[in-house]
């Protein structure tokens, strides 16, 4: 967008193009039907509430709120996230800490299952595949999706607002990845049959007895709505890049009906679809951070040192 605003947008135009065209559809997988999906595997799983069941729900309050647009989103997700993130940080903290006499065994597992012979023989397909394609999820970095919330931020001031992004993708990947994949490690469920948002309420119920799968489908379930929720933002500014306003309210309804869909669909299936089409929207994104990184480097560099 950078070059399109500078007049220096006519051989790099395609890059928005491409990139608004491929977000508008990933949009449905990372954002849409993996969350509703997620909450509906937990909720199945703890609760035994169907999957068609929670898809309808699920529908009628992510419907409810984006039909009212960025400031309701907004107000909605400024109340559920703190909430939600206490809730299971809380409950993380406390299972590691029951547990805290195991904790070097379990990093130590961690890093000696890294550097076996089997880890060594598939470790480039699996950072480049498997690793990458978790990591993005985590945090989005590199995928250009967090941009086009911080780019609505009255700020005159870009490089301290992308600091501020920075310190959410430390949260998410080190703080909350960092507990998930201890009270994980510590369940011992790890190498078992379960994966996804299943494996993670279990291993919280192993280690925190009826109570740490009721923090995990709650926290989850907030987690997942609130990030549909910011999808569907970035959705909206992706089609209205390429069509215009008019389309905004149709591509409304096309979100809430994926939100149903997602639940019924199978776990596989979705994962590939969101991994698939964030890759799409990766590259025309990593290619303008190249293009732009002269920019990036003078700008912070001015802001470091003036």
């Amino acid at each position: 967008m950078y070059f399109i605003k500078n007049g220096m947008g006519k051989n790099w135009a395609w890059l928005g193009v491409l990139f608004a065209f491929f977000g508008a559809i990933a949009a449905f997988g990372i954002g849409n039907t993996v969350q509703s999906n997620s909450i509906a595997g937990v909720l199945q799983k703890n609760y035994r509430i169907p999957e068609w069941i929670s898809g309808i729900v699920l529908a009628l309050f992510v419907g409810a709120v984006i039909i009212g647009g960025i400031k309701r989103i907004a107000r909605v997700a400024g109340k559920l996230v703190p909430f939600m993130a206490v809730i299971y940080v809380v409950s993380g903290l406390i299972a590691i800490f029951m547990n805290v006499d195991r904790v070097p065994a379990a990093f130590g597992e961690i890093f000696s299952q890294a550097f076996t012979g089997t880890a060594a023989a598939g470790g480039f397909i699996g950072m480049v595949v498997k690793g990458v394609a978790r990591g993005v999820f985590s945090n989005e970095a590199g995928l250009g999706s967090a941009p086009i919330a911080h780019a609505a931020a009255k700020t005159d001031d870009p490089v301290r607002q992308g600091t501020i992004a920075m310190l959410g993708t430390f949260i998410d990947t080190i703080v909350i990845c960092t507990i998930s994949g201890l009270v994980i490690m510590l369940s011992g469920l790890w190498t078992g049959e379960l994966n996804g948002a299943p494996l993670t309420s279990a291993a919280f119920e192993r280690s925190l007895p009826n109570l740490g799968n009721h923090g995990v489908a709650i926290g989850l379930t907030l987690f997942a709505f609130t990030t549909m929720l910011g999808w569907s933002f970035y959705g909206e500014k992706c089609v209205e890049f390429l069509f215009g306003t008019k389309v905004i309210q149709p591509y409304r309804y096309l979100w809430i009906i994926a939100v149903f869909f997602g639940t019924v669909l199978s776990l596989d299936f979705v994962w590939l679809l969101a991994d698939t089409l964030n890759a799409m929207m990766a590259i025309p994104n990593l290619i303008g951070l190249l293009m732009l990184s002269p920019v990036v480097f003078r700008i912070t560099k001015e802001y470091v040192f003036k």
